[in-house]
């Protein structure tokens, strides 16, 4: 079974959708008990950091994400909670990484961060990005940034590097929307059911 933790974002439905389209059925679900069954969980996410916080720690899914041994992928918001903490809000995030979100701030540079950018690994490897080539578009809609460190697996430029797909044991995240970025974001999707 495939859940999608239920936090509250603008992204749940065109998540269903895109695993739909690759023959996968996926349930959203604020259940801690059914996102523990797992054996893929995606952590979703468009909106503010304090509130989606706020909705997994009153239903206890704060603790079960944290507890998951299964392949968890973090989308946008979603990936940026495996953080320590952001500055939107404040808001304490769930520690899976360390450091904190900052709100962006390049020179000369729209925020948000908005539309399509190439994305390239920043090491030899990435499980998320398996047969996809460097400088591959993603689409990004983010205000907000998790900092550069050895958890990155790739970045993109947006006034300088921004972590595109950040790893920490079980835990993936993208900062792109693979589910509305065409064939390579499917292909994205794909590579994680696939660990």
């Amino acid at each position: 079974m495939i859940v999608i933790v239920d936090t509250g974002g603008a992204n749940l439905a065109s998540v269903v959708h895109a695993l739909a389209r690759l023959g996968e059925r996926a349930q959203v679900s604020g259940d801690p008990a059914r996102v523990r069954a797992a054996r893929r969980v995606i952590l979703p996410g468009v909106g503010a950091a304090p509130e989606a916080a706020k909705r997994l720690a009153a239903g206890g899914l704060d603790d079960a994400v944290r507890a998951l041994t299964v392949p968890v992928l973090g989308i946008c918001l979603g990936m940026q909670l495996f953080f320590a903490e952001s500055d939107e809000g404040p808001a304490k995030g769930l520690g899976l990484i360390p450091g904190s979100i900052r709100r962006m701030a390049p020179a000369g540079l729209a925020v948000p961060h908005m539309g399509w950018n190439a994305v390239a690994r920043t090491g030899a490897s990435s499980a998320l990005l398996d047969g996809v080539p460097d400088g591959t578009h993603f689409y990004f809609v983010h205000s907000y940034a998790a900092p550069m460190g050895a958890w990155v697996e790739a970045a993109c430029d947006y006034g300088g590097p921004v972590p595109a797909v950040v790893r920490r044991a079980n835990f993936h995240g993208a900062q792109f929307h693979p589910e509305r970025s065409g064939d390579a974001g499917a292909r994205v999707l794909r590579n994680f059911l696939a660990l």
